[in-house]
């Protein structure tokens, strides 16, 4: 009889301390009723994330078991990172506001109910976007999209995470004066200079879907295409127009969106010397140009609900 895989779970535990201690002792309660191995790795104010993967993946390799995620899109991208270069099979337990990883991988939204599909999970071959050396599972983009981003998180961090305060703090960035981008966009056949608010690559074939772009159903063949999105220059109202296409999953629709499908781009600014802020995940990094987007030469080993179809939302 095989022995059970261990699971090192990185967690979160420095926000909503009392909710943080009731999840994990729920995924405790269900992982010991399994007779699973598993250790936590909590991320506090005496623990960043980076120690605690450095930790967790240690404790993987010595139990030949899996490194498993217990948060948001941004932690899980962290643990990816590691789990990908390190070559660990990877579990995901949601924790975030939107959990389009999770989601996509028919992983439940609810603590009890991704432990559970954890114990029974089998794994999978996932495809990760690549932003020059760093990796994506949802998205990355440059531009406006970053600032939103930042944005949000400082109205999280005084009024909570929850999808409405995301999309209230989304809008009062979008009413701001914005400078658009200078770029060109090469897939290596042709060039492009555009002049754009923003440049969105998507790798998560749900949220494309959510939105209402057809490039999901090219980024769900998991054959290394991503698909990328640039508006073309638009005043506040209509961008706010494009929100609500955008929450009504018709944002393919609208004549000011340009979306396409790729396998490789390179994105050059204006100012060639001047490092760039890109979104990857939710998380903000300043990149060196030109910027490179493209699928991974290797997928990441996902653990998923061995009762559900990849692609089917769980809710």
């Amino acid at each position: 009889m095989p022995t059970p895989l261990a699971f090192a779970i990185v967690m979160n535990a420095g926000s909503g301390r009392q909710d943080a201690d009731a999840a994990r002792d729920e995924i405790a309660s269900i992982l010991e009723a399994a007779g699973r191995p598993h250790a936590f790795f909590l991320i506090d104010d005496g623990h960043p994330i980076e120690q605690a993967v450095r930790e967790a993946t240690a404790y993987a390799k010595e139990h030949e078991g899996a490194i498993v995620a217990a948060g948001g899109d941004g932690t899980i991208n962290c643990v990816a990172q590691t789990a990908w270069r390190e070559q660990l099979t990877m579990g995901i337990l949601p924790q975030g506001t939107f959990n389009f990883t999770g989601r996509t991988h028919g992983i439940p939204t609810d603590t009890r109910g991704a432990a559970e599909a954890l114990v029974r999970s089998t794994p999978i071959d996932a495809q990760i976007g690549m932003v020059n050396d760093r990796m994506f599972m949802v998205n990355a983009s440059l531009g406006l999209y970053p600032q939103v981003l930042e944005d949000r998180e400082t109205w999280k961090q005084r009024f909570g995470r929850h999808r409405i305060v995301a999309l209230w703090s989304g809008l009062a960035t979008l009413m701001r004066d914005y400078r658009p981008l200078r770029i060109e966009v090469t897939d290596g056949s042709q060039a492009r200079q555009l002049r754009t608010p923003t440049l969105f690559v998507g790798n998560n074939a749900l949220q494309l879907e959510k939105i209402g772009l057809d490039e999901a159903a090219d980024v769900h063949r998991n054959d290394g295409t991503l698909a990328g999105l640039v508006l073309k220059p638009i005043g506040k109202l209509t961008m706010l127009r494009l929100i609500l296409s955008g929450a009504l999953g018709k944002l393919g629709e609208a004549e000011h969106v340009v979306s396409f499908p790729f396998r490789e781009i390179t994105v050059t600014p204006r100012r060639r010397h001047t490092k760039i802020k890109v979104a990857i995940d939710g998380e903000i990094v300043w990149l060196a140009p030109p910027i490179v987007f493209r699928a991974a030469p290797r997928p990441l080993v996902l653990l998923t609900d061995g009762e559900r179809q990849p692609g089917e939302d769980p809710g």
